[in-house]
């Protein structure tokens, strides 16, 4: 249901990120186990995991990598965080990959959900989630690997209005210790969490959390200029 009033409203949402389609260009990256050049010695070293990104950029002459939303990663082994009896390696979000301290827009107006600093190895690092309603239909957008500085003075509830500037990509010491790049997220359900919820999850969960958390590109409409 929520990813059909998202597509009924599609036209209304605003810009996640600057992105001209006339002029700028994306490419897809691609985190599953197909990628052999992406090696554990590259993803276990944030500054080389960052120099393989900005090849990636800077080889299709592109603004932003884009992509993961339904993606069976392996670079989650490279953080504690994403182990257990089933290691979690299914990607529920969407990622633009960038320049640390590109700016995030809000595409649709609501209210500050909650935020916080998820500060372990892996993690979101700064992370803020919004509330919004369409149609009477309430649901919730997750921003990860943000800077500090945008969840300093945040207060839980205020209004932010679409096209508002919410934060920016954060450096790798702020944002998890991972290349910088924004996570987006769709959530219908928070289930009571507040400041967190998986971005990432266990295969065998795969179909719970892809109906609580739809194609984000369903509000950032980015992929399709891949």
């Amino acid at each position: 249901m929520l990813a059909a009033i998202l597509q009924k409203h599609q036209q209304v949402f605003t810009k996640l990120v600057p992105f001209d389609a006339s002029t700028d260009k994306l490419v897809q990256l691609n985190f599953t186990e197909s990628n052999t050049t992406l090696t554990s010695t590259i993803l276990n070293d944030t500054i080389l995991f960052s120099n393989y990104i900005n090849q990636q950029l800077s080889a299709a002459n592109a603004l932003y990598g884009v992509g993961g939303y339904n993606e069976h990663r392996t670079i989650y082994a490279r953080s504690e965080v994403f182990d257990g009896s089933e290691p979690r390696r299914l990607h529920l979000g969407l990622d633009i990959w960038g320049k640390a301290g590109t700016p995030v827009f809000v595409p649709l107006g609501g209210t500050i959900h909650s935020f916080a600093f998820n500060n372990q190895f892996g993690d979101y690092g700064a992370t803020i989630i919004l509330q919004h309603q369409l149609d009477t239909f309430q649901f919730h957008t997750l921003y990860g690997h943000l800077s500090l500085k945008d969840i300093e003075h945040l207060k839980e509830g205020r209004f932010v209005s679409q096209g508002e500037l919410l934060a920016h990509f954060g450096e790798p010491v702020e944002n998890g210790y991972w290349p910088p790049h924004l996570h987006f997220q769709i959530i219908e359900d928070m289930e009571l969490k507040e400041g967190d919820y998986p971005g990432v999850c266990a295969f065998s969960q795969r179909e719970k959390y892809l109906k609580n958390c739809p194609d984000a590109n369903l509000i950032a409409q980015l992929m399709q200029y891949v």
